[in-house]
């Protein structure tokens, strides 16, 4: 009982704690253009933060859909990794439903309680997901409301809380902090010659940089 306990007590407070990000997300999508119900959508459907925000980031910038949901698509895709794993620890019923809420702080929990995954992993989605999009809801209609969001410097919370998501991993990884670099050297080299939302995508290619190196 203690150790179920314990996973409930960390999936609930992951989940509310990186659930009101969600504030952020919906005010920086409706600062980018989208409106409060393509902001709302994208947090029940996509439901992966760094994805969502990549996805605002490039339509702020002013980049087609195709790239900006191929960014997006990039950046989600480690979810799967998690699932190859999270799928001997699950149970196979609800498939679906399940792999919804494989991102990475569900798949956190799940993994540091191991004898009570089951647990970990469903409280953290029941409690993330909830809190998420009544906070991007919030946040959208509250910012749909302002006649000029930007002046308030919205248009920078989705960059802000990106490097947030990214911050832990740069300071305990030497190599992440390399493939950042090359990212972000690769990313401003092309951004004058490409359309928004490309330089991104090409920014991926850090990681093989480093790997050749």
């Amino acid at each position: 009982m203690s150790a179920r306990n314990d996973a409930v007590r960390a999936g609930l407070g992951v989940g509310l704690a990186v659930g009101f990000s969600g504030l952020a997300f919906g005010a920086a999508a409706v600062t980018a253009g989208l409106s409060v119900a393509q902001a709302c959508a994208l947090s029940l459907f996509a439901f992966t933060g760094a994805s969502q925000f990549a996805l605002a980031g490039a339509v702020a910038g002013g980049g087609a859909l195709v790239p900006a949901v191929a960014g997006a698509l990039l950046l989600g895709a480690r979810n799967g990794l998690y699932g190859l794993r999270l799928a001997t620890l699950l149970p196979s019923r609800l498939r679906a439903l399940t792999a919804h809420g494989i991102i990475d702080e569900t798949s956190a929990v799940a993994f540091a309680h191991p004898g009570e995954a089951k647990t970990g992993f469903y409280t953290t989605f029941a409690s993330l997901y909830v809190t998420w999009n009544l906070a991007t809801l919030l946040a959208a209609l509250g910012a749909s409301q302002v006649a000029d969001p930007t002046v308030f410097g919205l248009d920078a919370v989705g960059p802000a809380t990106f490097l947030a998501l990214l911050w832990p991993r740069l300071k305990e990884s030497a190599e992440d902090r390399k493939v950042a670099v090359a990212g972000v050297v690769i990313a401003l080299a092309a951004t004058p010659f490409l359309p928004a939302g490309i330089p991104v995508l090409l920014a991926a290619a850090g990681a093989l940089v480093v790997l050749v190196r």
